[in-house]
């Protein structure tokens, strides 16, 4: 059974392999777009990687345009985005679909039944957490806030593990 680490998608900046350096970290991936009205959890997703970089949490945005086509810019354009309105630091991956035909091998394998958090992508900001082991600990809707104090105890006792 793979693990999170071992999937293989670029960069938004076309760097290649973003998630090898996931490797025994605690992720927080998150599929995200620019025109959302959940856009400011940007905000607090960037506090958390901020604060918990050092004990080895990862925060991984996904760009998607796949709901309500709210990410419609270039890589150029969704990192000036990310960077000038919520200066972000935190790894984004290359544009990708979550749900469907087009559904990045990423997202197939953490919405599979065997991970046990199945099913389609539901909108933007849907968050998984991924355990050090690379296997997926929680799923949390979109309106789930990055300082969501269930995600936060989450997040600590798998940063504890």
């Amino acid at each position: 059974m793979p693990q999170f680490q071992d999937f293989e998608i670029a960069g938004l900046d076309g760097s290649e392999q973003v998630l090898s350096d996931c490797a025994n970290k605690v992720v927080l991936a998150v599929n995200v777009a620019s025109e959302c009205g959940y856009t400011p959890q940007y905000e607090g997703l960037q506090s958390l990687y901020r604060e918990l970089a050092d004990q080895g949490l990862v925060v991984i945005g996904f760009p998607c345009n796949q709901f309500g086509s709210q990410e419609p810019g270039s890589p150029e354009k969704i990192a000036a985005f990310c960077t000038n309105e919520f200066k972000v630091t935190f790894p984004l991956t290359e544009k990708i679909e979550v749900n469907g035909d087009g559904q990045h091998p990423l997202y197939a394998w953490l919405t599979d039944v065997g991970n046990g958090f199945p099913g389609d992508i539901k909108w933007n900001f849907e968050k998984f957490l991924i355990g050090r082991n690379g296997k997926p600990l929680a799923r949390y809707p979109s309106a789930t806030s990055p300082q969501d104090p269930d995600l936060l105890q989450d997040i600590a006792a798998a940063l504890e593990a």
